[in-house]
């Protein structure tokens, strides 16, 4: 995104400035306007519906190529990139490069400006040189969540800084800023950026800047009312890797011999779960699936409707190896496991209410894309999300329940099929919806709010399956990570009318929204005394 030069010079007074407040940033409302439509392809069909602004259920990269590159266009690396296979350019941080060819979602063809080799790079690793989003310091549309989860990372000091486009849509960019102070220790604060008619940039009235640079590199030097000074831009985490190499990309039916599997995660209803690696580069996570579990065919239908999905809270398929058994299916590796262990080993030593609200808007984000594209989960639960650095939420093994053979996972055998997060019509009638998968969303809040407690304290899979269909719900937890008002939604969730119960959509509003109902203590006043 470039930037208007059109601009008062600094200093100037910026037109349009209505009070003392207007530097406040404001908190999307539960009842805003909608953004356009999120358009999806899935198996050559489109799939279309509305979103919030602030809701980051989007797909991260498009599906469909954009206009093929006519060259000369010059990018600069945000990232080092080694390459994984033949025909990769690798470069390292600030290299620049010529696009040749960029008719690929994915990778780009390009020209290293120093070297003068030529091959493929993933486009997300690189910014155009004459944007925006070639500064250390600009995250672009990221939520006001995530900026403060990534400030806060360990290591991040006081004056650690990044600058995000607004999730209002009547103004540009927020400024966040992490921050120190006696009575409130570390935290982060926002600050709206607003621009005038002229195309300036100003967070307080007697100060503005022709451009969005000027303005990081003043308040570097002076403070002019913020918390503190700008001091070091927010370490940036690394891109998403939606393949293993483009030479995978399509061609993600693997060969076993080129993974090594060197530590083993997990078991689970499906199989093992190993640490490896890919071509001793890459690691990934390897799920070995039972012998006879499912068919392959089966498995590779559901593998390609995965394999396409592009959303950062659901896990990417990186391969699959079917020719033999057991099936292997290869994903991204997820460094923090499963959110169920993370909940029951950290607890409430590390994770609070805001970091619970955190999780549950990602899960419903991921669940929101599936929805949007019509696709079912059937088994979620916090053992099947999975988390990575900075509290990041992935939805994992949506699909597999549908297509495991055998009575093991069976609703009539009580046995491993997971009663105690299923909904009644599921459970019954063997009905799975989108509606079903809210259901179990409920039970979900109430492992995560509890800390990994098991649903149901006491009661048998077989006193549930009779109990819930006859009005039967479990109690508000006692204690203090459990409002009432989150409360109800789980109930609204347990509707035993699935008309009633609802959307994801509406979840991931809520959710966006959850912890910026009335006053916000961390959106600062610049008028008031600097500290």
């Amino acid at each position: 995104m470039g930037q208007n030069l059109c601009c008062p010079k600094k200093g100037q007074q910026p037109q349009n400035h209505h009070g003392q407040f207007d530097n406040i940033e404001p908190m999307p409302t539960p009842m805003q306007e909608l953004a356009p439509p999120i358009y999806n392809e899935v198996n050559g069909i489109h799939y279309s519906m509305p979103r919030a602004h602030g809701i980051s259920y989007h797909v991260e990269e498009p599906v469909t190529p954009s206009t093929p590159s006519r060259g000369g266009r010059i990018v600069v690396a945000m990232y080092a990139f080694q390459g994984r296979s033949s025909g990769e350019l690798s470069f390292d941080k600030s290299d620049k490069m010529e696009i040749l060819n960029d008719a690929d979602a994915d990778w780009w063809l390009a020209r290293h400006m120093t070297r003068g080799t030529e091959g493929y790079i993933p486009k997300n690793y690189v910014a155009s040189a004459s944007s925006l989003e070639c500064q250390d310091w600009y995250f672009g549309k990221i939520a006001r969540k995530e900026a403060e989860k990534l400030l806060m990372t360990r290591g991040n000091l006081r004056g650690t800084f990044l600058i995000r486009m607004s999730e209002q849509s009547s103004h540009g960019y927020s400024l966040s800023i992490r921050d120190w102070d006696q009575h409130k220790g570390e935290h982060v604060k926002h600050y709206r950026i607003k621009v005038t008619d002229t195309g300036g940039y100003f967070i307080t009235s007697s100060q503005a800047f022709r451009t969005l640079n000027d303005l990081v590199d003043a308040y570097k030097k002076n403070n002019y009312g913020l918390a503190c000074l700008l001091q070091y831009p927010c370490p940036r985490p690394q891109p998403q890797k939606w393949d293993l190499s483009r030479e995978t990309k399509d061609q993600w039916e693997i060969d076993r011999s080129v993974l090594s599997m060197d530590k083993k995660l997990g078991q689970g209803s499906f199989g093992e779960v190993w640490y490896g690696m890919w071509n001793n580069s890459t690691e990934v996570a390897i799920k070995t699936l039972k012998q006879g579990a499912m068919s392959p065919s089966a498995f590779l239908e559901e593998a390609r409707i995965m394999k396409k999905l592009r959303h950062r809270n659901i896990l990417v398929l990186y391969a699959v190896c079917t020719k033999e058994e057991p099936i292997l299916i290869v994903t991204e590796y997820m460094c923090n496991g499963a959110l169920l262990d993370l909940l029951r080993n950290e607890g409430e030593r590390s994770l609070k209410l805001n970091d619970l609200i955190y999780v549950a808007t990602q899960v419903a984000a991921g669940m929101a894309y599936l929805e949007s594209l019509q696709l079912l989960h059937r088994d979620l639960a916090a053992r099947n999300v999975l988390v990575g650095d900075s509290l990041l939420c992935k939805v994992a093994d949506f699909g597999l329940a549908r297509i495991v053979e055998g009575e093991d996972y069976c609703p009539s055998t009580c046995n491993k099929f997971p009663v105690k997060w299923t909904a009644p019509e599921a459970m019954l009638y063997n009905r799975f919806t989108i509606k079903s998968d809210v259901w179990s969303f409920g039970v979900l809040l109430m492992e995560v709010v509890t800390y990994g407690a098991n649903p149901y304290p006491g009661m048998t899979n077989r006193e549930v399956a009779e109990a819930v269909p006859n009005g039967y719900r479990m109690g508000k937890p006692i204690n203090q990570h459990c409002p009432d008002p989150l409360y109800e939604l789980m109930c609204k969730c347990w509707n035993l009318d699935p008309v009633q119960r609802p959307t994801f959509y509406h979840l991931c509003t809520y959710f966006s929204d959850f912890d910026i109902i009335g006053s916000d203590p961390d959106y600062a006043d610049t008028n008031a005394a600097p500290s």
